[in-house]
């Protein structure tokens, strides 16, 4: 990367892969309150495949630079930020404005990364580790001996839901495509192949009295299966509408339909509960809170993974100019893990 000034890649509209821009300029200073981190590590995301559609239901409206999160070092800190934060190795949480060189963030954002961890290592469970940590632990509050349903336990988030629910003692039933199955067995959980057998049905024998949480980020039919798959006292927590993704009209309409699905079924008498989950919520009521949250929990994943409870699944590591490379890796289905951009 070139040392004199910044890369980014600018995501122009909906656009193939190919149409990802890569623009240079001038390194960002950072203001009071900030820090400007120097970009180790970022990857692709299932956020960013949609966005790239134009079918994520909060993006901002194009041109934007992309990238969920990122892993980097400290390089530069502003007025009222302690200037011996310069040289630390730190994770963020953006949604958008990763895939960068050099990202200008606010110092209160930062969750500093334990040492041992590499950039990569470390950015393979950043949104994907928050987001399964806190939907196992804080929404399903999943304990020792009960059984949970994790759609997509081979995917991004999936795959870290499923190795710390096993250290949380869980049974675990994960649902993924054939290929997956052997590894999945390796980590003591049941597949069942969503391409070719009837997940209710399956689940039911293996849990005929239901599960205790499910796991749900394909949304439309599966999260009604989902719902009726529960034990009393069970919680579903719905994170996404993965099987809307290439649907035309409007990207809002599918998360409105599942919150009020979410809603009804809370509103019904019953001894179960829905929930949906997104790592953004109460950040605009309280960002202190927020943050607190979002550090002790990252905190807590990263020594998940330092520990061998979970590890760092990286498909492939390319720089940050070969993005569009990176993008359609990515969303070939044919890769286990991660694909990281480095600088």
């Amino acid at each position: 990367m070139n040392a004199a000034g910044m890369v980014e890649v600018v995501l122009p509209g909906k656009v193939e892969p190919e149409g990802l821009q890569v623009r240079r300029g001038a390194v960002p200073s950072a203001g009071p309150g900030q820090v400007v981190v120097r970009m180790e590590a970022t990857g692709v995301s299932f956020a960013e495949q949609q966005m790239r559609r134009g079918r994520y239901y909060d993006q901002p409206p194009f041109p934007f630079v992309p990238g969920y999160d990122l892993v980097g070092t400290v390089a530069a800190a502003g007025e009222g930020v302690d200037p011996g934060l310069a040289g630390t190795r730190v994770a963020v949480l953006l949604k958008v404005g990763g895939w960068a060189s050099h990202v200008v963030v606010d110092a209160a954002d930062l969750v500093p990364v334990p040492d041992g961890i590499g950039a990569a290592e470390a950015e393979t469970v950043v949104i994907n580790g928050i987001t399964a940590w806190q939907m196992l632990h804080r929404k399903a509050r999943v304990r020792a001996g009960q059984t949970v349903l994790v759609h997509g336990a081979n995917g991004g988030v999936g795959s870290v839901l499923v190795q710390l629910a096993r250290a949380a003692g869980a049974n675990v039933i994960g649902t993924a495509s054939a290929r997956h199955h052997a590894a999945l067995r390796e980590q003591g959980v049941a597949p069942i192949d969503y391409r070719t057998e009837d997940i209710p049905a399956r689940v039911r024998e293996l849990a005929p009295d239901g599960v205790d949480a499910v796991f749900d980020h394909v949304g439309g039919r599966s999260v009604v299966d989902s719902w009726r798959l529960l034990a009393p006292g069970g919680t579903l927590v719905a994170y996404g509408s993965a099987s809307t993704r290439d649907d035309e009209g409007s990207k809002q309409w599918p998360v409105l339909k599942l919150l009020g699905r979410v809603w009804l079924w809370n509103a019904l008498p019953n001894r179960r509960r829905a929930c949906f989950f997104n790592v953004w919520a109460g950040r605009a009521l309280n960002r202190g809170r927020f943050q607190d949250r979002l550090r002790a929990d990252l905190t807590e994943v990263f020594e998940a993974l330092r520990r061998g409870e979970i590890t760092a699944r990286i498909a492939a590591q390319l720089p940050l100019t070969q993005a569009a490379e990176a993008m359609r890796l990515a969303e070939s289905g044919t890769v286990a893990g991660k694909v990281v951009l480095h600088a």
